[in-house]
């Protein structure tokens, strides 16, 4: 398997010695932009969180190259197939990034499920599917989170009324969310690392890196 396959699982894992190393890291090697929906079973219990993550040009680049199997300058789903499940299944070891309360109580996840990455000619987008292990009732308030508590990679929630959206849920429910604070590659391309690692968190340079939604149901 060409190393390149490897890319993700390799930030994931960088991210997470950085993590040993110091409160966070300083700034951001990837960007991704979220979609998140809420899906509800047939006895109207929270039963899965379907993601959608779209990765910035730079990454998808060098996520992709030598995948064109077919060499018809595009990338099916087909050939991405091999690289979505080593991702998808690659982030068990840093909670998907993703954390889930009911009623203040974290939410466990199975393994990912209904994985596969897309590329829309400039971005790749990641989709699975994360079941809970047990569903959660549907009028438990639930608190949805999405970072990397390192903040090697920066994770945002898409600009759009849907980056938060009920699949299947009961009628009335209110959706808060509170996206991260949008930060750019052209906000660090000119500064060294060293200045970075001379940064203790975020916090120092006046970051948000967690997205937040807030789900009440009657």
């Amino acid at each position: 398997m060409p190393p390149r396959r490897l890319v993700y699982p390799a930030l994931a894992a960088l991210a997470a010695t950085l993590a040993l190393a110091q409160p966070a890291a300083a700034h951001p090697h990837v960007w991704v932009t979220t979609k998140t929906d809420i899906a509800f079973d047939s006895a109207g219990r929270v039963s899965a969180l379907r993601h959608a993550w779209t990765f910035d040009e730079g990454y998808t680049s060098f996520l992709v190259q030598g995948l064109d199997a077919n060499g018809d300058g595009a990338y099916s789903s087909e050939e991405l197939a091999e690289l979505a499940e080593l991702n998808a299944t690659s982030l068990a070891d840093f909670e998907y990034f993703t954390y889930l309360k009911a009623d203040g109580a974290g939410q466990i996840f199975a393994p990912p499920v209904d994985y596969r990455l897309t590329h829309d000619g400039a971005h790749a987008t990641l989709h699975f599917t994360l079941p809970l292990e047990t569903p959660a009732e549907a009028e438990a308030a639930l608190v949805l989170e999405v970072y990397d508590p390192t903040f090697f990679v920066s994770f945002r929630m898409d600009e759009s009324d849907d980056a938060v959206a009920l699949a299947g849920g009961p009628e009335g429910c209110a959706i808060d969310v509170a996206r991260a604070t949008e930060v750019r590659l052209d906000q660090f391309q000119n500064l060294s690392e060293a200045f970075f690692e001379a940064m203790t968190a975020p916090d120092t340079l006046g970051v948000e890196i967690v997205n937040r939604a807030l789900v009440a149901c009657p």
